[in-house]
């Protein structure tokens, strides 16, 4: 069923960070703590669903000569919208996050989406490829936002997990701590893949 291949790919297939190797500023920047991960995560999932429902709604009305501009403001109109939700309804988490919502605007996934599918795609097939596409950037923000607070503070979500004597890793909070975490995950998504061909194989 298209639909749900559309849906599904983003959880594995083409997976954000770990497959198309995109997104990586806020990947890095914002994954402390799992929370920020979801926060993030559910920030740029709005926006590259609308986004991709309003592109492919439109896409037969806007000239191809300015389709990026277009694109754009169609997206930002969207962060916007993001943005204010969050300082209203989500100030601390807002706050941490900072810049990198404005900057959700020129984010390679949600443009690439953008020209890549939901330009040359019917809008409901557009809602399912911004939908899985962003839950599955949603995820991989926060297992690895997860992965960084366990070991760098010993809690996940907020809550302390490990044991009285933990003595917690802090160069995992630091911005080398991320790339660590990220060459770990991506070295452990290669390995199932190359499992997996072996045994399709």
């Amino acid at each position: 069923m298209p639909i749900r291949d559309e849906f599904t790919k983003g959880f594995w297939e083409i997976l954000p960070p770990f497959r198309l190797v995109l997104g990586l500023c806020p990947t890095l920047a914002v994954t402390t703590t799992g929370i920020n991960g979801i926060g993030m995560g559910l920030a740029t999932t709005f926006v590259l669903v609308f986004s991709n429902f309003f592109v492919s709604l439109l896409r037969r009305l806007i000239p191809r000569q300015v389709r990026i501009a277009s694109f754009i403001v169609i997206i930002a109109s969207f962060v916007v919208i993001v943005e204010l939700v969050m300082k209203a309804y989500f100030y601390q988490l807002s706050e941490f996050l900072g810049i990198f919502i404005p900057l959700i605007v020129v984010n390679c996934i949600i443009l690439g989406r953008a020209e890549a599918f939901a330009s040359r795609n019917n809008p409901i097939l557009s809602l399912a490829d911004g939908l899985g596409i962003g839950l599955g950037f949603t995820i991989s923000l926060f297992v690895l936002g997860s992965i960084r607070e366990l070991l760098g503070s010993g809690t996940l979500l907020g809550f302390h997990v490990m044991w009285s004597s933990f003595e917690p890793f802090t160069f995992m909070l630091k911005p080398p701590g991320a790339f660590v975490a990220l060459g770990i995950l991506l070295g452990l998504m290669n390995l199932i893949s190359q499992y997996q061909a072996r045994k399709g194989g």
